[in-house]
């Protein structure tokens, strides 16, 4: 039986990596007493597999995984069970089936949609002018890891969100390929905003239909 479970990520949990919260997850369904799937070979592995890595320090309401049982079970137990075991910062947003036969979740992700909100005050003007260059910048290369790439067509979409009392913000769509991901991060960069001056909650993963 293949399970697909959307959830959320948040406050404290922001700071576990993408391979603690794999363990997180392997735990918690241990201690709910559900049937996990492992592979073959010397190392045997529970069949988890996250959508896509959330860098550190960003929160997500979107998060996706998808899960491997030895037997079917009833969706609710599934919920309800992982619900009593998970750690308060992790709320599950829905539980499905899934066809066994799909495509690894990894392959099918294309991008994210982010909102960033600023803990500095900005001039909404200015930024607006800011978004604009960036949109209509040719190529925006930069350094990752020593090589040279252009972020320009990793950026599917930036947004600037002005509230009433003034206060600005951002919803950014990146890429979310594999080999080809769009970080929020550099994404500031371009924006000449400090990313530690920003707090990123990544809110959806876009998939294949």
């Amino acid at each position: 039986m293949r399970v697909r479970i959307t959830f959320t990520k948040q406050n404290a949990l922001r700071y576990i990596g993408h391979l603690d919260l794999h363990q997180l997850w392997e735990r918690s369904m241990r201690r709910a007493d559900l049937p996990l799937a492992y592979s073959q070979g010397f190392h045997p592995q529970p069949k988890i597999s996250l959508a896509a890595a959330l860098p550190l320090g960003f929160s997500s309401r979107g998060e996706v995984l998808d899960v491997r049982f030895k037997e079917n079970l009833e969706i609710e137990k599934i919920k309800n069970q992982l619900a009593e075991n998970l750690p308060a910062d992790i709320k599950i947003l829905s539980v499905e089936e899934v066809d066994e036969k799909l495509p690894a979740l990894q392959t099918q992700v294309l991008s994210a949609t982010y909102d960033v909100k600023l803990t500095e005050a900005v001039d909404p003007v200015d930024l607006k002018r800011r978004v604009e260059s960036v949109m209509m910048a040719e190529s925006l290369i930069r350094e990752r890891r020593g090589k040279s790439y252009d972020l320009r067509p990793l950026i599917e979409m930036i947004s600037l969100v002005t509230e009433a009392n003034g206060i600005a913000w951002l919803k950014m769509t990146l890429a979310a390929r594999e080999g080809a991901t769009g970080r929020p991060e550099e994404v500031l960069l371009a924006l000449q905003i400090e990313p530690e001056t920003a707090l990123v909650e990544r809110t959806r993963l876009i998939f294949k239909e």
